[in-house]
């Protein structure tokens, strides 16, 4: 099912649970049962209910909170997630939907930002999303702004858009200009871990800022720092 872009594995597991889906018209509810490439699998209208309830969240996330589990005695960024922290502008959208502890529940990060980054990160309960913004085949862009310090030549500034690799293999083509005097604008395909601080390494460039602005056509805009506010309808990544 998450192959065929319907969910998560995650939701697919839940479904399966729930008796939500049939395989040739009979309803499968163990986990693990393998099924033929050309089976016909139907799915509930209670899970299509279940998911179109489902919310995303945009956090503006701090320095210093992790973007999954607590580790190393940090914690989760999802931990600002409360009402105290939604948006007061956003309160104001009619569209936006009430907060309920419900939305918490299998809220999940797609996609992390490094704990020393700041910048938006999307939280999720809607395995479509996930699959869209994680999955291996992802295409979408994420745009980050990288204070740095050092001398940039022509030619690490041509290697940083395409030419390096990390642990052995070649990154993607990258998109990466100048924003200004000490700031670099990044727009990647990829999410390695610490990706662009270890590129800007290479090259002889420390980072002393990273903050990510855009993640495929959701921009960040004014959203306060530590503040959330849900997906408003028809947006998409």
């Amino acid at each position: 099912m998450a192959e065929l872009g319907l969910c998560s594995r995650r939701e697919a597991d839940e479904w399966i649970v729930n008796g939500w889906v049939k395989v040739d018209g009979v309803v499968i509810d163990t986990l693990g049962t393998r099924v033929a490439p050309d089976a016909r699998i139907e799915v509930s209208g209670s899970a299509q209910q279940a998911q179109a309830e489902s919310v995303t969240i945009i956090l503006h996330k701090p320095v210093g909170y992790v973007s999954g589990q607590a580790e190393d005695g940090y914690e989760p960024a999802v931990v600002l997630v409360k009402p105290e922290n939604q948006w007061q502008e956003a309160l104001q959208d009619p569209t936006q939907p009430k907060f309920k502890r419900g939305h918490l529940k299998g809220l999940a990060p797609a996609g992390r930002l490094d704990i020393d980054s700041t910048g938006l990160l999307i939280f999720t309960q809607d395995g479509r999303i996930a699959r869209q913004l994680i999955g291996e085949d992802s295409r979408i862009e994420k745009e980050y702004l990288v204070r740095v310090e050092g001398d940039l030549s022509e030619e690490g500034l041509r290697k940083l858009n395409h030419g390096l690799e990390l642990d052995g293999v070649k990154l993607k083509p990258a998109k990466v200009s100048w924003q200004n005097e000490d700031q670099l604008r990044f727009v990647l395909r990829e999410g390695r871990k610490r990706q662009i601080r270890r590129m800007c390494e290479l090259v002889g460039l420390k980072v002393t800022g990273l903050k990510r602005v855009r993640i495929g056509s959701v921009v960040l805009g004014k959203l306060p720092l530590g503040e959330w506010r849900y997906l408003r309808p028809g947006e998409q990544f």
